[in-house]
Formats: C-alpha cells, sequence, structure tokens
C-alpha cells in the first residue's frame, strides 16, 4: 500500500487545493504502477506550522510562502 505524505506551509492551500493535490498524485501513481493500486494509495498532506521550516538557516513562514506566490490568496 503506498504512503505519499506532502508538507505544506500552513495557511498556504485551501482544503480544495489539498483534495486536487491527492487525486492528482494518486492519479499519477495510477497511471504509473497499475490501476489496482488507486484504492490502495494513501495521500497525506500535512500542514507545517509557520516558522518551523528551515531553508538555508533562515525560517521559512507562511507569509513568506504566500509571497513568493505572487501574494495570491489560497484557491486563487
Amino acid at each position: 500500500m503506498p504512503y505519499i505524505n506532502c508538507r505544506v506551509m500552513e495557511g498556504v492551500l485551501d482544503e480544495d487545493q489539498k483534495a486536487e493535490i491527492a487525486e492528482r498524485i494518486t492519479e499519477t501513481f495510477a497511471s504509473v504502477v497499475g490501476e489496482p493500486v488507486r484504492g490502495l494509495t494513501w495521500v497525506v498532506i500535512d500542514d507545517m506550522s509557520s516558522g518551523q521550516l528551515t531553508i538555508g538557516g533562515r525560517p521559512i513562514t507562511t507569509e513568506g510562502v504566500t509571497e513568493i506566490l505572487g501574494g495570491a490568496p489560497a484557491g486563487a
């Protein structure tokens, strides 16, 4: 049973986006491995607390990710 874990910054993606990501990941996995794996594929999307991830020693925040994405609100 495949278990696929995606970690995203809290407050950046809305529930519809998370559902679409999970659906597309499952679709991709099934298209590569075979259709029978679809019903066995787990996709877990974890929200990470703002500032708990660092890159190069610098904390990454929800605001920073939103800025990188062009200020677009979740679902835009």
